[in-house]
């Protein structure tokens, strides 16, 4: 599965290290050559001579031992992929930072290479907003991180922050060289987010999208080779600086912006939450509060997801997402035909850890010939992957 892949593993000062050993036979039995790096912590968790003995390479922990300077820029060129498992709290910080004070924080500031992380650490640690910051700024960087399991914790708590198994964390390696390819030579445009509809100079009219599914999706899309195009409304989450992103906050900049990029592209997600009526008259002063109450004259906004389906043409696929709260399957089913969509991806409010703000959803993707596809809840990169997959299957059937 792994033949001839070279893979750079780095351990960190974690109890989840003692799965390290594990891993690194699972790697070389799957046919990869790996080399590992320690940081002098980890070296407290698991021997160096049990991972030397199992990869048949020198473990390296130290910039220089003697007369012998460890190389760390040929290190981070020589890997396909640099795995670091376990991510410990520490090192997560340093990777966000930037920080260089050990060899395999010198390896990883020199990669060339894609770079992908199993955190591990107890579940107060990996829910503190710090922590979540970290995760989200070495995202932005590109790196790719491996969900964490919910089960018992060095603590002797259970939760979540239990690093991926080591079975996991190889079937995560080999989907992320069987499918680094498969969008290669395509063009995507994904929209995330939500619009605001100026009131006036201060107020607007919005609602409570974060943009993470359509962030995750464009990712996801160019993690496997694809061209992408991401047309943004007012969001916090960071986005890969390797996506083309176009910055709007109306409906009509989306939508225009969406006309411009569609024509020239393959594939089309429309994931963005668009407001369906905006105000008619923006005042161009601050509306000051006099009287008991305030009329708003509302218009409806184009139809961005519709206008697509007009203009496409055999060789585009356009996919939209339908949010709902009631009667689900036959709104989404009702939005698919009227909007001459190939797919419509449903999630319900109804439904636990689905909708805005939340770093999981749950979705039920139809398609254009009769298919249904429903996904239990999971991770919204996850998701992406999910529907990045089926809308593959879908190209491909």
């Amino acid at each position: 599965m792994l033949k001839g892949k070279k893979i750079l593993l780095g351990i960190s000062g974690s109890i989840a290290a003692y799965k390290s050993a594990s891993l690194v036979r699972l790697l070389i039995k799957a046919g990869a050559e790996v080399k590992v790096v320690m940081t002098p912590s980890a070296t407290t968790f698991i021997a160096p001579l049990t991972l030397s003995t199992l990869s048949k390479n020198e473990v390296l922990s130290e910039l220089s031992s003697e007369n012998t300077w460890a190389n760390h820029v040929l290190l981070g060129r020589w890997a396909d992929i640099m795995l670091i498992a376990p991510l410990s709290c520490n090192t997560l910080a340093k990777m966000s930072a930037g920080l260089c004070d050990n060899l395999l924080m010198a390896v990883y500031l020199s990669a060339t290479c894609p770079v992908i992380v199993a955190p591990a650490m107890d579940e107060d640690m990996w829910l503190h907003p710090s922590t979540k910051n970290n995760i989200r700024q070495i995202q932005s960087y590109g790196n790719q991180v491996i969900p964490v399991e919910n089960g018992e914790l060095a603590s002797g708590l259970k939760g979540e922050g239990r690093m991926a198994e080591p079975e996991q964390i190889l079937q995560f390696i080999n989907d992320f060289f069987f499918r680094s390819g498969e969008l290669k030579g395509k063009k995507v445009l994904v929209t995330a987010g939500p619009t605001y509809e100026a009131i006036d100079p201060v107020r607007f009219i919005g609602n409570h999208s974060s943009g993470k599914m359509g962030i995750a999706i464009a990712e996801e899309c160019k993690r496997r080779g694809a061209d992408v195009t991401l047309v943004c409304g007012p969001v916090t989450t960071p986005v890969n600086s390797s996506i083309s992103l176009v910055k709007v906050k109306s409906a009509s900049e989306m939508y225009n912006a969406c006309m411009d990029v569609f024509p020239s592209v393959d594939i089309a997600v429309m994931s963005a939450a668009v407001a369906d009526y905006t105000v008619e008259e923006p005042s161009s002063q601050k509306i000051k509060k006099n009287g008991d109450s305030l009329t708003l004259h509302l218009q409806k906004t184009k139809d961005i997801l519709k206008a697509l389906g007009v203009t496409k043409n055999e060789r585009q696929l356009l996919i939209g997402f339908a949010l709902e709260t009631n009667n689900e399957k036959a709104h989404a089913l009702k939005k698919l035909h009227e909007k001459n969509a190939d797919m419509i991806v449903l999630n319900s409010l109804n439904d636990p850890g689905a909708g805005f703000g939340y770093d999981t959803n749950k979705i039920v993707i139809f398609d254009n010939r009769g298919s249904e596809f429903q996904f239990e809840t999971k991770s919204k990169k996850e998701v992406a992957s999910d529907i990045i997959n089926t809308i593959i299957k879908y190209s491909n059937g």
